[in-house]
C-alpha cells in the first residue's frame, strides 16, 4: 500500500472506524471494497465500468449498494461532488483505468478546491504489469496528487477494507477534499481476509482561552466590526450557531459565494455576497470596517479584490479549521483554529456598534437589487429571484458556471448552504447537470433546479441520459443567450470588443434536443411567460428541461475590474 502526501492541515475528529462487516471470512479484494463502502455507509455510487475495474463491477451484482451508471466519467466525479455537498456524506465515484481515472481528475480538482468529501475509485491495471506502458495504464496515483488530500495504491487484498474505511475518514474529518484509491485489477480479484483497520480519527485543538480573550479584547475596541463569513461554517455544520452568534452582537455580515445562506437571508444585518460581482452594500461596507472577524473565508481574490486595499482599516480575527489558511494571504491579529460549532459561542461578546448598524442598514437600502428592468424579454435576476421564493426552503440550486452562476449567486434566495451548489474555486463548467443529480439522490425529498447556461449545458449534456434512465425528478433552467456571456463580456469590457470565439448563434434547439432524451421540455422567450414556466418548473413530478431565450448583450453588475478594490465597482454608483 502506497500512502500520497496529505496536503491538507485537517484538525477535526473524523467518523469512527468501520470494523469489517465479514470479519474473518475469505473475499475478494473487489468485495472487500465494497463491503468497507457499506460498513462506512455509503448508499451510493456513481460510475461507469471498464477492464480494469469490472471485477468490482461483478461484485456489485450482490451487493446492496445503489450504482448509477453515468454517460461519462467526469458526470460521475461531479454527481458525487453534488451528493456530497447536498448530504454532508461523502460522495463516491468510480471508474476503470487509463481514460476512466483520468476523466475523474477534473471532479478531483473541483471538489479538492471547494473542500468537498469524495473518495474516487479507480480500476488500475495488473500489479505486474504496472510501469510497463500497459494498455489503459496511466499514473493517476501521481496525476492526483495535487488535486487530493490523500492516494492509495492498493497492493493486497488484505488491506482493501482497512483502506477504504481510512480514505473516508480522511475525506470527511478535518477541512473535507478527495481521496483515491487506486485498485490493480489482480488484487481485485485476489482472495483474502481483511486486516483490522486504524483509527485514523484526526481530532481539532481548542484554543486558550487568552486567545479568546485577545479576541474578546479586539470586538469590545471595534466601532465598526463585520463578519466575513465563507464556505467553511457550511462544512463544519456551524449554520445555527454563525446565526446565534449575529444574532447575540448584531454584527452586519457579508459571505463569499460558497458562505452563501450561511448567514439567514432575510437579516436586517446581512449584506449579501461581496467580492468581484458582490452586492455593493457588502463591498462598501468591507471597505469601510475598522473590525473584520473573518469565519470559515479564505481571502479568496473574487472575494478581495486587490488583496492590498481589501479591508484596509480593519484589524482581522480570522477562525477556522485549518490552520495553513491563517495569515496565508491576509496577516490575522488573533487566529483561532478549531471547530466553529465550538468556537464561535465562545466568541460571543458585548458590542456598541449602532451607528455602523445604521450605516449598514442605509447601504443595504440604497444598494437593493432591482427587478423592473425595461421591455417585454426575459429579465433572468428576476425570473432566478422568482422561482427561488415560490420553491421555499425545499428548493435546492445547482447552477453551472458563467453570467448565470453570477445571477444566481446575487438574486437567489438561500436559505441555507447545502441548498446552494456552486463550483467556486475551480468555476467548472458542466458542473451544474450532474451535481444535480447527486444532490437529487442524495435528498430525495428535495426539489433540485440546475440553472445553467448555453456554454455550460454542452459540456455534460449526456447526463440527461442518466436523468431519463433513472427518472431523476430534477428540473433544469437554460439560460441561453448564445454566446459564452462571462467571456464575451470580459471581452466587451476589457479588449475593446474584440469578440474571439463566443458566439454560439448555432446552438440546437435545446428543448427539441431534450425531447430527444425523452425529457419533456419547453421554451420561453417572454416576461409575461414567465409566471407559468414557474408554475410548470414547480409541479412536475418528474425531470423537466426549461429552455430560456434572453438577451445576449446583457451584463453581470456590478463587476470589480481585475487589479482593482472592492470599492471600485463598475455599474455602480458609490
Amino acid at each position: 500500500m502506497d500512502g500520497g502526501r496529505d496536503h491538507r492541515n485537517t484538525t477535526a475528529a473524523g467518523p469512527a472506524a468501520a470494523a469489517p462487516a465479514t470479519a474473518g471470512q475469505v473475499r475478494t479484494g473487489a468485495q472487500h471494497l465494497l463491503d468497507a463502502l457499506h460498513a462506512c455507509g455509503v448508499d451510493t455510487i456513481f460510475g461507469y465500468p471498464g477492464g480494469a475495474i469490472m471485477p468490482v463491477y461483478d461484485a456489485l451484482v450482490d451487493s446492496p449498494l445503489k450504482h448509477i451508471l453515468v454517460r461519462h466519467e467526469q458526470g460521475a466525479a461531479l454527481a458525487a461532488d453534488g451528493y456530497a455537498r447536498a448530504s454532508g456524506r461523502v460522495g463516491v465515484c468510480m471508474a476503470t483505468s487509463g481514460p476512466g481515472a483520468t476523466n475523474l481528475l477534473t471532479g478531483l480538482a473541483n471538489a479538492y478546491l471547494d473542500s468537498v468529501p469524495l473518495l474516487a475509485i479507480t480500476g488500475q491495471v495488473p500489479t505486474s504489469l504496472m510501469g510497463t506502458d500497459a494498455f489503459q495504464e496511466v499514473d493517476v496515483f501521481g496525476m492526483s496528487l495535487p488535486v487530493v488530500k490523500h492516494s492509495y495504491i492498493v497492493r493486497r487484498a488484505e488491506d482493501v477494507h482497512a483502506v477504504v474505511c481510512e480514505a473516508i475518514a480522511i475525506a470527511t474529518s478535518g477541512r473535507p477534499g478527495p481521496v483515491l484509491i487506486d485498485l490493480p485489477k489482480d488484487v481485485a480479484n485476489a482472495r483474502a481476509v481483511a486486516r483490522a483497520v486504524r483509527d485514523v480519527a484526526i481530532r481539532l485543538s481548542t484554543p486558550s482561552e487568552a486567545r479568546v480573550a485577545e479576541a474578546h479584547a479586539l470586538l469590545a475596541r471595534a466601532k465598526k466590526p463585520l463578519l466575513y463569513v465563507g464556505g467553511g461554517v457550511g462544512i463544519a455544520g456551524a449554520e445555527r450557531e454563525l446565526r446565534e452568534f449575529a444574532r447575540m452582537t448584531g454584527i452586519p455580515a457579508v459571505s463569499t459565494l460558497k458562505g452563501l445562506g450561511a448567514c439567514d437571508p432575510d437579516e436586517t444585518h446581512y449584506l449579501g455576497m461581496l467580492g468581484m460581482h458582490g452586492n455593493p452594500a457588502a463591498n462598501f461596507a468591507v471597505q469601510e470596517c475598522d473590525l473584520l472577524v473573518v469565519i470559515g473565508a479564505r481571502f479568496d481574490d473574487r472575494a478581495t479584490g486587490r488583496l492590498a486595499s481589501f479591508a484596509p482599516e480593519a484589524r482581522v480575527i480570522h477562525l477556522d479549521a485549518d490552520a495553513a489558511e491563517l495569515g496565508k494571504l491576509r496577516a490575522c491579529d488573533v487566529g483561532l483554529v478549531g471547530d466553529l460549532r465550538e468556537l464561535l459561542p465562545r466568541l460571543v461578546h458585548p458590542v456598541a456598534i449602532r451607528p455602523w448598524q445604521r450605516r449598514c442598514r442605509v447601504l443595504k437600502q440604497q444598494h437593493a437589487w432591482r427587478y423592473d428592468a425595461p421591455g417585454e424579454g426575459i429579465y433572468a435576476p428576476a425570473l432566478l429571484r422568482q422561482l427561488s421564493e415560490a420553491g421555499g426552503n425545499r428548493l435546492i440550486v445547482a447552477s453551472d458556471v458563467g453570467q448565470h452562476q453570477m445571477w444566481v449567486a446575487q438574486h437567489w434566495r438561500v436559505p441555507y448552504t447545502a441548498a446552494h451548489l456552486s463550483s467556486g474555486g475551480l468555476g467548472t463548467m458542466g458542473f451544474g447537470l450532474p451535481a444535480a443529480i447527486g444532490a437529487q439522490l442524495a435528498r430525495p425529498g428535495a426539489s433540485v433546479v440546475c440553472v445553467s447556461g448555453d456554454g455550460s449545458i454542452m459540456m455534460n449534456i449526456q447526463e440527461l441520459a442518466t436523468l431519463k434512465r433513472y427518472n431523476i425528478p430534477v428540473k433544469i433552467l437554460l439560460l441561453d443567450n448564445s454566446s459564452l456571456g462571462m467571456v464575451r463580456q470580459w471581452q466587451e469590457l476589457f479588449f475593446e470588443r474584440r469578440y474571439s470565439e463566443v458566439d454560439l448563434s448555432d446552438n440546437p434547439d435545446f428543448a427539441e434536443l431534450a425531447r430527444a432524451f425523452g425529457i419533456p421540455a419547453f421554451a420561453i422567450d417572454r416576461r409575461d411567460q414567465v409566471e407559468g414556466a414557474i408554475q410548470r418548473l414547480l409541479r412536475e413530478p418528474g425531470p423537466l428541461f426549461c429552455h430560456v431565450r434572453i438577451d445576449a448583450r446583457e451584463n453581470v453588475w456590478p463587476l470589480v475590474p481585475p487589479g482593482k478594490s472592492n470599492g471600485e465597482m463598475m455599474g455602480c454608483a458609490a
